[in-house]
């Protein structure tokens, strides 16, 4: 006898579907998702005051995940863990917890206020189409889009190791290229049962132009980021490939509309590569390309990896000087990346599938 498939009950559209079927409300997913997420081994047909009716659909349809945590690292610092997912299709991506104190060092010229709180880098696919000449996820190709929840299982299981105040798209894939399954996720994860709240989401995109469109209408709580990652369409061109489908000019024309018609900033990413794109020059054009706008650039340390070598970190002298630039004769506000979880390959640009690579720690 061959039984029928059981979903995630983290898969929001279909477990509201089939509650809505057998004339159940709704309000017992938050209930649901809660007592999952304190009770790891636990079923879901096992919560608490849970109608008849909902206990025998789950029981038939559903399961707590259809993710589960092939191995986990963490930094030797303790304050990265990098946790390889593995799906029911066999295949894996990686998702990074990443732990800030937002009390350290000073705010204008006081101590500043705020406690520890933990972001999730998560992955919206497995591998990756669009072949960032630095990334080593691209070095991987393309594998697949994952679904809506094994997305937010990776949430899920994040939460369960601290709690998550934000999320950002930005593991392995294009979250753009997956459009429907990510903006599904995101609005699941801002829901009363999780923490983040709709501005501390951040989406990030090559530069899907399409998308960044549509993303304006779908859901415009949310943070953008753009990864620029060069001031000029040549330039650009050379490290990242998309930027030959989707031209600078018309990139940025794109967030100037999302810009007026969202109240949140956006993020642009650049990654500081040695003698390609760190020079004064190269921030003088970023200065121009960029001033008068609402963003915030962060300046990114590139991080070497195992199966990418061909570029370098540019050094802290060149990589503060075009920050000074940008800030001092631009007037835009720059942050330098604090990057961690290099030793265990969780940093940016680092994910990639090391079981496929033969990497064991």
């Amino acid at each position: 006898m061959i039984r029928e498939r059981r979903f995630s009950i983290f898969d929001e559209v279909m477990l509201r579907n089939e509650l809505d079927a057998i004339h159940v409300n709704p309000c017992h997913i938050d209930s649901t998702w809660r007592f999952v997420l304190d009770h790891k081994d636990a079923e879901a047909y096992e919560v608490p005051n849970l109608p008849l009716k909902a206990q025998a659909l789950f029981r038939a349809k559903f399961k707590p995940t259809t993710s589960h945590v092939h191995i986990q690292y963490d930094s030797s610092d303790g304050r990265t863990t990098k946790l390889l997912v593995m799906f029911e299709s066999g295949l894996s991506a990686e998702a990074v917890i990443m732990r800030h104190d937002s009390s350290a060092g000073k705010y204008a010229g006081g101590p500043r206020t705020g406690a520890a709180r933990a972001t999730l880098c998560v992955s919206s696919q497995v591998g990756c189409k669009m072949g960032c000449t630095f990334c080593a996820t691209g070095t991987m190709g393309f594998k697949g889009n994952l679904s809506a929840a094994e997305i937010l299982e990776q949430l899920v299981h994040a939460s369960r190791i601290t709690p998550i105040r934000n999320v950002v798209f930005m593991g392995m894939g294009e979250p753009m290229n997956n459009y429907s399954a990510v903006v599904r996720a995101a609005k699941s994860m801002t829901g009363r049962c999780f923490h983040p709240s709709p501005k501390h989401i951040t989406i990030s995109t090559v530069g899907i132009i399409p998308r960044i469109i549509s993303l304006k209408a779908d859901f415009r709580e949310v943070s953008l980021a753009i990864s620029l990652h060069a001031p000029t369409q040549e330039l650009r061109s050379e490290i990242v490939p998309a930027a030959r489908a989707f031209p600078l000019s018309k990139l940025i024309a794109a967030v100037d509309d999302y810009l007026t018609e969202s109240k949140s900033k956006v993020f642009i990413e650049y990654v500081m590569l040695a003698m390609v794109n760190d020079t004064e020059v190269h921030a003088h054009q970023l200065g121009q390309l960029l001033r008068g706008k609402r963003v915030v650039i962060n300046l990114i340390p590139y991080n070497p990896t195992s199966v990418v070598q061909q570029f370098k970190a540019s050094g802290s002298i060149e990589l503060f000087r075009f920050q000074k630039i940008l800030k001092e004769v631009y007037n835009l506000r720059t942050t330098v990346r604090q990057e961690m979880g290099q030793d265990i390959e969780g940093a940016c640009g680092q994910l990639h599938d090391i079981e496929e690579l033969g990497v064991h720690r």
